[in-house]
């Protein structure tokens, strides 16, 4: 009846409201606006607040237009619902506007355009505005504070947190339910769980919200014992158990891997029909996933097929791929898109790492139809993809496209340069990403300085990343100490890396090994054995990498007898079973050794068919011990494992020279022209000032070839005065003897040394690296150099660090 709604439609449309956040009051105020009623402010301002409710943003648009014909924008009440309408539906500039409007403002206005600020993520807005509200003169009431410190919360701004909450004492707001909760949530987003605690304690009037906030708080920030104690004294209090209870406990058995505990609980949302939640859903999910029940998991994902979002998707597909069960992650993500859900970042992200079960460039096709390709995780994810398969031009093309780079993404575009052995790209991108403000973390130190320990780059750029490292204060993680341990072991430096390895105040796996293998590569056998020991000693759990140092540093001391014993340790003490590596360091510790025939039992009795590297080992050993036939055997195999590689062309035709059997040398020279394959010619390198010098046998070609060639001979007047011999057995050519010792006295070693003496001062420590094997003579020239010139030699050759010392 119209006469009847005149007199109580205003009252009814309220309460109506309440109860009714769809259509239902928004027909009834169109009734009203048909019988020409009259319609005041506070009918508007329930209209508006349906609108809101109901993020039904055209329809409050209407309203607001309603408002402006009929003059009630003055109205305190419909201006400060405007603002919450426009907020709550993501209209921001909107929202402002609106607030900006209003000729009369109270508390709730204010309050209604910080929580909009807050709920759209723009917390520096938030907390702007509530300062300027002081200053205004309006006193805030207990939303005000909880939307602030939710906004503090989410920035991380604990000095801020605490001053507010001195405010909110200081208002008489600290007995309030609404403020007590928002302080718990804000210490909690901020890590400062004794302070969320004692807020706790403190309240008088504690509802469910609070208790959830504490257990969420204590989950969030790894304290999951502190959680189930809550949660039972939760239950003790008989407290209502809601949704929000379940999800929070159930993510800490996630956490714990507390499966039996997960499945009580998912008996309890049973009971209670509470299981069709989407937040205990996902929740069940996660957990069933991280304790490796994925049928489990499976079934709650497919519980309730209509209410399937991106994030359940998401959830199941993350549980597939941490259980190693790529493809049933790939088929559904597959699956989720022929449902028509699109992935978001966070999906991308994930299934990006099936590698190789889907392809990099299928999904940068569909990241770029959803404009994904800029968001820094996707942009990271993309590019480690495409580092994994080797395409760095596809990664260093997508990390451009990336808007907003973050330090993961820098540190991921580094990792990739250093991993491809582009160590100059790599320096160049962290010295960029200082420039643009982002702070290497120490996953990024670790990162480049794993780049330093290739042959190739400076020897000085490692120390000023380690001086970098010290000074950002991260040179003590774990990560980078292993880094410089092992960057200093491969550059030559295994005193300074043996100075990392006693600093560390915890040492990973990672740093014991760097240390054995660091040793063994520097000829201190009995040092890396000692390591070895005191692993042992410390009761440290080992892997085949440990034994494969071990049974180096043997082969390298020629302490055969011991490399059996910790052979057979590895083996029966420690179950770990062999490898074609460790078939080979076994191979290699008997070949140097002189005993073939137990080489070739070990050959013989290997579970899988020997590698190229076993048959190199056994080559090398038939040249030292003039083995013709085994010699002939072992490169027949290495040819026809690598026809296309020259050692085992270059180590028979060796052979057959020290032999004196020229024919037979010239026809493998001839076999190796016929097949167009290649000896790979022996070069040596220097670092001189940040620059490096490359030399090749009889190189005359550096601009300062006759100082080098003049300091040669006088080196080979000293070195003849100290009773020196060449020995021309080293130079495998069919020529006169007095030639062979012109040959000899050329090798790239020796041009790279004379370049070292005369380019730096007597007290500074020469690093030469060559691709090869330095041969015996040159090794022994080397040695004496070493005494007559009084300097520390420092060889790297493709074998291992050879050190002289005067």
């Amino acid at each position: 009846s119209p006469q009847r709604a005149q007199t109580g439609y205003s009252a009814s449309l309220s309460e109506y409201s309440r109860y009714c956040r769809n259509q239902g009051p928004l027909d009834l105020f169109a009734s009203v606006h048909r019988w020409g009623l009259p319609i005041d402010g506070s009918v508007l301002s329930c209209v508006i607040n349906v609108c809101a409710n109901s993020f039904d943003q055209n329809t409050g648009r209407q309203v607001h237009c309603q408002c402006v014909k009929l003059g009630f924008l003055e109205d305190v009440s419909v201006g400060t619902s405007l603002v919450d309408m426009y907020m709550k539906t993501e209209s921001v500039e909107d929202g402002r506007r609106a607030f900006d409007e209003m000729s009369d403002r109270n508390v709730v206005s204010w309050t209604s355009l910080l929580s909009g600020y807050t709920r759209n993520n723009l917390n520096g807005e938030a907390v702007e505005l509530f300062r300027r509200m002081q200053v205004e003169g309006i006193k805030p009431n207990a939303f005000t504070y909880t939307a602030v410190l939710g906004a503090l919360g989410d920035d991380g701004l604990a000095e801020k947190g605490v001053q507010l909450h001195a405010m909110v004492i200081k208002d008489g707001f600290a007995s309030a339910t609404y403020a007590g909760n928002s302080l718990i949530n804000m210490y909690s987003k901020v890590g400062m769980v004794r302070d969320a605690r004692s807020v706790f304690n403190a309240m008088e009037n504690k509802d469910a919200v609070t208790w959830n906030s504490m257990i969420s708080g204590y989950v969030a920030n790894g304290h999951d014992m502190e959680a189930l104690v809550m949660f039972h004294s939760m239950r003790n209090a008989e407290v209502s158990l809601s949704q929000l209870t379940f999800a929070n406990v159930i993510k800490l058995c996630a956490n714990v891997r507390e499966l039996s505990f997960a499945r009580q609980l998912h008996c309890q949302v049973v009971k209670m029909g509470l299981e069709f939640d989407d937040k205990v859903r996902k929740a069940l999910i996660g957990a069933y996933s991280k304790c490796c029940e994925m049928d489990d998991a499976f079934k709650s994902f497919s519980s309730v097929s209509r209410y399937q979002d991106v994030v359940s998707w998401t959830a199941i597909i993350t549980g597939y791929l941490q259980n190693g069960q790529a493809a049933q992650a790939v088929d559904l993500f597959c699956q989720m898109r022929r449902e028509g859900v699109k992935p978001n970042e966070f999906t991308y992200s994930l299934i990006l790492g099936a590698q190789p079960l889907i392809s990099p460039y299928e999904v940068h096709a569909q990241v770029i139809k959803t404009n994904c390709q800029s968001l820094s995780t996707v942009g990271t994810a993309l590019l480690d993809a495409y580092v994994k398969i080797g395409s760095t031009d596809d990664a260093a093309k997508v990390f451009k496209s990336v808007r907003e780079k973050d330090v993961v993404s820098w540190s991921a575009m580094l990792a990739g340069y250093a991993l491809s052995g582009d160590i100059e790209n790599a320096v160049k991108v962290f010295l960029q990403l200082g420039k643009e403000g982002a702070r290497p973390n120490e996953f990024t130190y670790s990162s480049v300085i794993n780049a330093c320990a290739a042959p190739s780059a400076a020897v000085e750029q490692g120390k000023q990343l380690h001086a970098c490292s010290i000074k950002s204060g991260y040179s003590d993680a774990i990560c980078v100490s292993s880094a410089l341990l092992t960057m200093y072991a491969k550059r030559g430096n295994i005193e300074s890396a043996n100075k990392v390895f006693h600093r560390q105040r915890e040492r990973d796996l990672v740093s014991w090994n760097s240390m054995v293998s660091g040793y063994a590569q520097h000829g201190h056998a009995k040092k890396a054995l000692e390591v070895f020991d005191e692993m042992q000693r410390q009761k440290m759990t080992m892997d085949g990498i440990t034994f494969i140092g071990v049974i180096s540093a043997c082969t390298h001391g020629g302490f055969v007898k011991e490399g059996e014993r910790y052979y057979d340790m590895m083996v029966n003490d420690h179950q770990i079973s062999p490898t074609m590596e460790h078939y080979s360091c076994m191979v290699d510790l008997y070949s140097r050794a002189g005993m073939l025939e137990k080489a070739m039992d070990t050959i013989n009795g290997m579970p899988f068919p020997p590698s190229a590297p076993v048959w190199r080992s056994i080559l090398a050993g038939c040249h030292v011990q003039r083995n013709l036939e085994l010699g002939k055997l072992a490169a027949e195999k290495l040819i026809s494992l690598q026809p296309d590689h020259s050692s085992a062309y270059v180590l028979l035709s060796n052979i057959y020279a020290a032999a004196g059997k020229w024919k037979e040398r010239s026809e493998v020279r001839k076999m190796m022209d016929e097949r167009n394959v290649r000896k790979e010619a022996g070069y040596s390198w220097i670092e001189v000032k940040n620059k490096t010098h490359f030399f090749l046998a009889g190189d005359v070609s550096h601009p300062l070839q006759e100082r080098i060639y003049a300091k040669l001979e006088e080196l080979g007047v000293r070195l003849r005065d100290y009773g020196y011999q060449p020995d021309t057995n080293y130079v495998l050519h069919d020529v006169e003897e007095e030639h062979k010792e012109a040959i000899l006295s050329q090798h790239s070693e020796r041009l790279a040394l004379a370049f070292g003496l005369i380019a730096t001062s007597p007290e500074t420590p020469i690093q030469i690296s060559k691709n090869l094997r330095v041969c015996g003579d040159c090794h022994n020239v080397i040695k004496l150099v070493s005494v007559i010139e009084r300097r520390e030699i420092i060889v790297r050759d493709s074998n291992r660090f050879h050190h002289f010392n005067s």
